[in-house]
């Protein structure tokens, strides 16, 4: 037997009704609390973690306006904004069902209600809830991700002419959009550059997002940069987000772009001309917003060898060039 969860408020002024949801929602709910008047809410939400009030319209003989209950929604959202309210009334109607669900009920039942009517609609209320919930924690998360990718200990310091220069060019790209192409051999300090970037950029706020494209098995690269569909392949157990998702409204740093074989370049350059990509096994494609910071220690002049890095694709990605001298050279 499944292990009974969810935390219910039902709050109503008829006795009857507490009783009844109480009985009927103890069999498939953990917690259910019943609260005949709605003045003890507050102190309730503040006591317990519930995932879904049902709550009463109109309380008091000869009330049917069912503005107590629009006035009590709007207090328990503005305790607490994530929470679920179901609302329940013997006068319903259209006009206030529409009413309801703009002044931001997630769903609506009339008395005398129908038990499984009842269930299913508080089963999708938690699941909502525990939805919104993990949305603001990722969203949290986010934000200190996107604080850690640009701490002050990952800023530059340098005395040198040589680096100097990078700077400048880093001072003057970072507050655009554009792609940035980092040249430099193994150990300068690409990434390094690609995070000043970031850190300096208006998507600073944001994710930074490395991905070492040399790691990449050729097999799973479209996977892991645009994602895949549950069922795409052996092993695809669940929806995942690739790397262009994932780095959405952020930068996206692709280091060691230039070891790419011709095949991956062209699916590479589709996901940047079209600013969409479609994970594997799905049937539309889905826009990104990223800003991509490539990296290479692959030299200009093979770059730009056709046979080698197709031109079109590193057109798109050097609108801003920038090569990064080697230590012996500072």
């Amino acid at each position: 037997m499944a292990e009974k969860s969810g935390s219910i408020l039902i709050v109503d002024d008829d006795e009857d009704i507490l009783t009844a949801g109480r009985l009927l929602l103890r069999r498939s709910f953990g917690n259910v609390i019943t609260c005949p008047s709605p003045r003890d809410i507050p102190k309730l939400l503040g006591e317990h973690d519930f995932d879904a009030v049902l709550l009463d319209m109109n309380f008091g003989p000869g009330e049917s306006s069912g503005q107590q209950g629009f006035d009590w929604l709007a207090r328990i959202l503005e305790i607490d904004p994530n929470m679920v309210v179901v609302m329940i009334t013997a006068h319903g109607s259209v006009d206030t069902v529409v009413d309801a669900m703009k002044r931001g009920a997630t769903d609506f039942v009339a008395k005398p209600w129908q038990n499984e009517k009842v269930v299913a609609t508080l089963s999708a209320a938690v699941k909502l809830h525990r939805s919104r919930l993990e949305a603001v924690s990722l969203r949290g998360a986010n934000r200190v991700l996107a604080e850690a990718s640009a701490t002050a200990g990952n800023t530059i310091i340098a005395e040198s002419a040589e680096i100097e220069e990078v700077l400048s060019l880093v001072d003057r790209a970072a507050p655009t959009d554009a792609n940035v192409l980092i040249l430099g051999e193994n150990g300068t300090g690409k990434e390094l550059v690609a995070r000043e970037l970031h850190r300096k950029s208006e998507r600073a706020g944001e994710v930074f997002l490395a991905v070492d494209l040399g790691s990449i098995s050729e097999s799973l690269f479209e996977s892991e940069l645009f994602g895949h569909r549950k069922g795409a392949f052996t092993g695809a157990n669940s929806d995942r987000p690739g790397r262009f998702q994932a780095a959405s409204g952020g930068t996206l740093f692709l280091d060691e772009v230039g070891n790419l074989p011709l095949h991956l370049q062209a699916k590479l350059l589709s996901a940047l001309e079209q600013r969409k990509v479609t994970p594997v096994g799905a049937d539309k494609s889905e826009a990104v917003d990223v800003r991509v910071v490539s990296a290479t220690n692959v030299a200009a002049e093979l770059l730009r060898d056709p046979e080698r890095f197709r031109p079109d694709l590193l057109f798109r990605l050097n609108t801003v060039e920038i090569t990064v001298p080697p230590l012996r050279e500072r």
